[in-house]
């Protein structure tokens, strides 16, 4: 089944780029191009998507907030962020409203699509200096108490701290992906995060998340 990805970018000129890139590789599909963030909030939900490209700098909603709300009315929703600038304060508020990657809009067409495919199997792709911030500003944000987690859980976690993805820790530990999905849903809820990597951070910091 193909991956259905839709965009949220106001260049006009970029959208149609993206919307021939998307639908010019195989096994995925564009299924919207949206000019702003509200616009995708009225017809996203019509046109369900497996991932979105979210572009920071939208004319009147930012890409920030876009994202939150996405993630409330679709929680299975990724959204990668692809933007110009290397914004580390607006990229964490990004990652905490529950995005799963970061993108410059100068990465070559290839990883962007590498990216979609990386984010639909349970990664999270984003530069190594990027990643370097999040596990910083997460470790510093951490709670010193997290909610005990079940062994299962754990083990779960502690794969996914070392950069594995869903499908990996299913073959690790021996469990189907419905299961894994299970329980990072449980770990999320437990731990009342959005994401991996700031689950991954809150329970084990810099030091153990790789």
């Amino acid at each position: 089944m193909s991956i259905a990805v839709a965009i949220v970018e106001d260049g006009k000129r970029l959208r149609a780029q993206l919307v021939a890139l998307i639908n010019g590789a195989r096994g995925l599909r564009c299924v919207g191009a949206y000019a702003s963030g509200e616009q995708a909030l009225r017809e996203l939900p019509g046109h369900p998507a497996d991932v979105v490209l979210m572009d920071l700098n939208l004319p009147q909603m930012s890409g920030v907030e876009c994202t939150g709300r996405l993630k409330q009315l679709l929680p299975a929703l990724q959204v990668v962020i692809l933007t110009m600038y290397d914004d580390s304060e607006r990229i964490f508020q990004a990652l905490e409203m529950g995005a799963s990657g970061y993108l410059l809009k100068s990465t070559p067409p290839g990883d962007i699509l590498k990216a979609i495919a990386d984010v639909r199997q349970g990664g999270a792709p984003m530069s190594s200096y990027i990643a370097r911030q999040v596990v910083q500003f997460f470790a510093r944000r951490a709670s010193p108490k997290a909610p005990q987690l079940a062994p299962r859980e754990e083990a779960v976690l502690a794969l996914v701290a070392q950069g594995y993805l869903n499908k990996e820790i299913a073959e690790q530990l021996g469990l189907s992906l419905e299961t894994v999905r299970s329980y990072l849903k449980s770990i999320y809820e437990k731990l009342q995060v959005r994401s991996r990597t700031e689950a991954a951070m809150k329970v084990f910091g810099p030091s153990k998340a790789g």
